[in-house]
């Protein structure tokens, strides 16, 4: 059978569709290759042109994967899958020719909508999902209907959506859950972001331009004030006159907290960043999920977090870490690379001759030049060259928080003083509306511990010193020049802030009651609902026999309209014209067949009998599927089958 210039604009809408969510993540070749298939394609179905030759499009697609293997230097991956799926399904429209061309279409554009959710799997790419899905069952009504109206058509495929909706859920609640994302693939599948293990300058101010979240974080009960909201992640030990870098802890010994207080509890759902580390209040000590607990004190996951990660954790806000921390990591913390920034070993030099055996005075000291030495917090500092502490102390005096880190660090450890940088994060936007904090990437940060004796590690921030805004209120209080920052961290008016909480908090839901439905959250939810001693061989039983009941649900309401159907006036005078065919010229109406599709075949074996049967099936799906009131077109159509004569 020939497909319709209708049906074919509708298969191009579904691939336009599908695959119009992956621009911005193909190349420009390809993007202008699919489109302009598409449009040639389209052209050809307006224009009543044939189809081009099998020689030409074999060579297009030849011509088309050598292009992806140049372009991606292999033929294997995410990136490449989605980019042969995309090339081909547009390929296919430019061979249809019949109806099991138009299937594999279809076929093809539901597949396609899966690999949209490799990238996105946010409440708008659902719903924009959900709506093409809608399309392309409208479209596949129409390939098995014929010429019927486009809201008929629309109704029927919003029916058959509403009718998948409580068979998905419950395969959602009951299909047991596996371990990993449920959408990812073992390669590239996951984008490094966030926090990095090494610092150099620029890296975290670079990242403070970015407000994406790094993740939330529910209170139990006591919420700590904001300038002790140190989430801490990477602690930075080496120091090659540039970068500093993790390196690797002279000891395996699990060290511990002393005279500590009361534990705080809360709950984090850390977004996927594709490296180990978890993120805790200062200082972590225990997590619900399996971990490793440095020596200093960094929290670090069994593998990469590929996928959305919820722990609850306690931390202690007081206490004293490592007080008889081993010599060897002591000597690591005082380590520098020579002969670099004589300036400020100088200047280090002059504070140990003035307090030999005080370290905190030390580090007070320079604190003390830091506040009054003109030095200015910004996110655009200049650039510096090889003895960049000694360009920063005395030549630039501008510096983000990586900066001022770095130099105190230094400096320490020049006067003899052991210590270390830590980066993480710093405050959090409260959300009201679901009673939760966010941490973005632009609250990323960057301070210094130092060791103390006695007191153990210390935390010191160079950067409240500098810019206590910025530990007080966030980025915005604390920078000059706000321009460079996104828009929606250079205070937003209230309402449109609103809206962004009212967002997130959405966000936040579906990320926990769909993307987080893991198996711990399946068997606790499960539980809740009275199901005992959850397990897979239950869960299945469960879910077969829903499926049962609401198949025979839905096989009960089908056979009552088809009683109901027996009933009705128009379906009895369309039912007699078939039958008159089907008696005197042995024409019998297929099951699957539409009325205007029996009309067709009806007028190519019987040409004399076209025009009158046609008419005949045009008023019925008027009646039926167009909307047309019985009261205005029964009596025409009663009359049009009794005239019928063969």
């Amino acid at each position: 059978m020939k497909l319709s210039a209708q049906l074919t604009y509708g298969l191009v809408a579904c691939i336009l569709l599908v695959s119009a969510p992956h621009a911005d993540h193909l190349p420009p070749w390809v993007i202008a290759e699919c489109g302009a298939l598409l449009l040639w394609r389209t052209w050809l179905a307006r224009s009543g042109k044939t189809l081009p030759p099998r020689w030409l499009l074999l060579g297009i697609t030849m011509l088309s994967v050598a292009a992806i293997a140049i372009s991606f230097r292999s033929l294997f991956g995410r990136e490449v899958g989605v980019t042969l799926l995309i090339l081909l399904s547009a390929l296919k429209l430019l061979e249809l020719k019949a109806v099991r061309d138009a299937t594999i279409v279809i076929y093809l554009s539901c597949f396609i909508i899966i690999t949209n959710f490799f990238y996105s799997q946010s409440i708008p790419t659902a719903l924009f999902m959900l709506a093409t899905l809608l399309v392309i069952l409208a479209t596949w009504v129409h390939m098995h209907t014929g010429a019927l109206a486009f809201k008929p058509r629309l109704r029927i495929g919003s029916m058959l959506l509403l009718q998948a909706i409580p068979l998905s859920l419950i395969l959602f609640v009951l299909f047991p859950r596996v371990q990993g994302p449920l959408w990812g693939l073992p390669q590239d599948a996951y984008a490094s972001s966030g926090l990095s293990d090494t610092m150099s300058p620029g890296s975290v101010s670079n990242l403070s331009l970015n407000d994406a979240v790094a993740f939330r974080v529910s209170f139990d009960g006591i919420v700590p004030s904001r300038d002790k909201m140190y989430w801490r992640g990477p602690v930075l030990w080496e120091f090659d006159g540039t970068t500093w870098r993790r390196g690797h802890n002279a000891t395996t010994l699990k060290r511990g907290l002393q005279e500590a207080g009361d534990p705080l509890g809360y709950t984090v759902t850390l977004e996927p960043h594709n490296k180990r580390w978890l993120f805790a209040l200062d200082m972590p000590d225990k997590l619900s999920i399996p971990h490793i607990l440095t020596p200093d004190f960094q929290l670090l996951n069994d593998k990469n977090v590929n996928a959305r990660l919820r722990y609850h954790a306690d931390s202690f806000l007081s206490y004293r870490a490592n007080p008889d921390e081993l010599p060897r990591q002591l000597q690591r913390a005082l380590a520098l690379p020579r002969g670099l920034n004589p300036q400020a070993r100088q200047l280090a030099a002059g504070w140990r001759q003035q307090h030999p055996r005080d370290d905190a005075a030390i580090a007070r000291e320079i604190l003390q030049h830091f506040n009054q030495g003109g030095y200015v917090y910004t996110l655009e500092p200049p650039l510096l060259g090889v003895n960049g502490i000694d360009q920063f102390l005395f030549q630039t005096r501008q510096g983000f928080c990586e900066h001022y880190a770095g130099a105190f660090v230094f400096l320490l450890r020049a006067a003899g003083v052991p210590a270390r940088v830590v980066t993480g994060y710093q405050g959090g936007e409260y959300n009201a509306l679901g009673d939760y904090y966010i941490l973005r990437q632009s609250d990323a940060h960057a301070w210094a511990e130092v060791w103390l004796g006695e007191h153990g590690w210390i935390r010191y921030d160079p950067t409240a010193t500098i810019a206590p805004a910025r530990i007080e209120s966030g980025l915005f209080a604390a920078v000059g020049d706000t321009a460079i920052l996104p828009f929606m961290l250079r205070d937003p008016p209230p309402w449109l802030r609103e809206l962004r909480f009212n967002l997130d908090a959405m966000t936040n839901r579906w990320n926990q009651w769909v993307l987080g439905y893991n198996e711990e959250t399946q068997f606790a939810f499960l539980t809740r609902l009275g199901m005992e001693d959850v397990s897979w061989q239950k869960m299945a039983l469960n879910m077969l026999a829903g499926i049962f009941i609401l198949v025979g649900i839905f096989t009960l309401l089908m056979l009552r309209r088809l009683v109901v159907r027996q009933t009705d006036p128009v379906q009895l005078l369309w039912l007699r014209a078939c039958r008159k065919l089907e008696r005197h010229a042995g024409l019998p109406r297929e099951p699957h067949e539409g009325p205007m599709d029996y009309a067709n075949r009806i007028a190519a074996i019987h040409p004399d009998l076209a025009e009158d049967f046609h008419d005949i099936a045009a008023r019925y799906a008027s009646l039926r599927y167009g909307g047309e009131a019985e009261s205005e077109g029964l009596a025409a159509f009663k009359d049009a089958v009794r005239a019928f004569k063969l």
